[in-house]
């Protein structure tokens, strides 16, 4: 063996001794392998998609070690149904890639491959360690963010520096084994959500995970470990130093796939939901009639719902429901000093959305599109003539008619302008026109006569 790569193996293996005995980065999870042999666990490779199996034998033919890991196989042992597969190898980079002719390096903070199979992505990553917490090299922000984590490290390594124990299990593809290093096994089959290592730390490092544990608590029904929990409270504040773009990707996860009402239960049971959305949650504290939480909760489960039946969803619509209490609230000021109902919903929502994106970054395409649902909310209600007809073409009627819905059944105004739009798409011509007709705004006919003659040009 070549002497450098002697010398660096027994590096390793010293570090990795020195943190095992040592327990300061294991925290409260002591590492302990047991290989659960394939005849004691349900994971089978006809449930492994065929890019993944491919990336996995590509690189164990190569000579390295391969293994799935993390969310795809905690799906599979929940009967689940994974949405994409993840590798992990001592392989680096470089060396992924000249495994696969199709592949490419991505990421600053970790550089990780994807391998393309037709349609099919697999994120494969190289053993990381965590970086030595007494190492001036590793940089983090004031508040203990760590600002890049590009250290290469063993198997054992790498379980440690994941975030969660039901996230850590690895699939050998040499042996069909699961390798569990961290109790992963047992937390799954206890439904427990447990952070790894010291959860200050963890948390401090990056604060996401505080919104990590509430999401899979949700989507498992899992209960979180009581000393994961437990710093939530004084460590939320944290979430204030991620960047705004990084919360509106971990929002979307959140709550537009398919448990956003749980998700929702459990942010505003973690005191969370106002780190997201701090003018939702004022609105939220005022709420004395219930009809704010009856409006966001009823948004939440029709999202599931659609999005369950595999319904077309925007995020525009959800994130519309979530600032609408705010709009209404701030619109009454500017009404206040006699400014039009249009405009003073234009100031609202130029005031309600620029505070909003100093927290959730919500892109312009999808603030667009909620300025014309809210906008539409003061123009449903003008259906005389041909305006009805008119708004049923508008492009954004179907999103704005399910928000008015939405804000008929949390008692907001009074029932009947949804239901007469619900029989107006229904209804055929004739009907249509007799509906218009019942409001008093039968279209008046045009009188006849001559066109007035514009005068020559001189």
């Amino acid at each position: 063996m070549n002497p450098a790569k002697l010398a660096e193996l027994i590096r390793d293996w010293l570090q990795l001794l020195t943190r095992l005995f040592s327990g300061s980065s294991t925290g409260e999870n002591p590492v302990k392998l047991r290989v659960i042999p394939r005849d004691q666990h349900p994971v089978s490779r006809k449930n492994i998609s065929r890019g993944a199996l491919k990336t996995l034998y590509g690189l164990h033919e190569a000579g390295y070690e391969a293994y799935l890991v993390g969310g795809c196989l905690r799906d599979l042992l929940t009967d689940g149904q994974p949405k994409d597969f993840d590798v992990a190898t001592d392989a680096t980079p470089e060396e992924i890639r000249e495994v696969f002719r199709r592949s490419r390096i991505i990421g600053r903070r970790f550089q990780i491959v994807h391998v393309r199979f037709g349609p099919e992505v697999v994120e494969v990553s190289t053993f990381r360690a965590a970086h030595d917490p007494d190492e001036s090299g590793a940089p983090r922000s004031e508040g203990g963010m760590l600002l890049r984590d590009n250290v290469y490290g063993t198997i054992e390594e790498d379980a440690i520096r994941r975030d969660f124990t039901i996230n850590a299990l690895y699939y050998n593809i040499a042996d069909f084994a699961l390798y569990d290093f961290l109790g992963s096994r047992k937390d799954l089959d206890d439904g427990i959500i447990r952070l790894i290592g010291d959860p200050e730390t963890r948390y401090r490092e990056d604060p996401v995970r505080m919104l990590r544990a509430a999401r899979f608590a949700a989507k498992m029904d899992f209960d979180l470990a009581p000393e994961t929990e437990a710093p939530i409270a004084e460590l939320k504040e944290l979430l204030r130093d991620v960047p705004p773009a990084r919360l509106f990707d971990e929002t979307l996860k959140l709550f537009m796939t398919g448990y956003g009402r749980r998700c929702l239960d459990q942010m505003r049971r973690l005191e969370l939901l106002g780190m997201l959305f701090p003018q939702t949650q004022e609105t939220l504290d005022d709420d004395r009639d219930g009809r704010i939480q009856t409006l966001i909760e009823s948004a939440m489960i029709n999202t599931d719902r659609r999005l369950n039946q595999n319904k077309p969803v925007t995020p525009a619509f959800l994130f519309g429901i979530m600032l609408w209490p705010v709009i209404v609230e701030n619109m009454q000021a500017w009404l206040d000093d006699d400014h039009p109902k249009v405009q003073a919903l234009h100031q609202a929502a130029g005031e309600v959305l620029a505070e909003q994106n100093q927290v959730v970054a919500i892109p312009k395409r999808f603030a667009v599109v909620m300025r014309d649902i809210w906008e539409l909310q003061f123009r449903l209600d003008k259906r005389k003539g041909n305006q009805a007809e008119r708004l049923l073409e508008h492009r954004r009627f179907r999103a704005a008619y399910d928000f008015l819905l939405l804000r008929e059944q949390a008692g907001e105004i009074e029932p009947g302008l949804g239901e007469w739009w619900t029989q107006y798409q229904n209804a055929d011509e004739n009907e249509r026109r007799q509906m218009v007709q019942q409001l008093g705004g039968a279209q008046r006919k045009k009188r006849g006569g001559r066109k007035r003659r514009k005068p020559a040009a001189s």
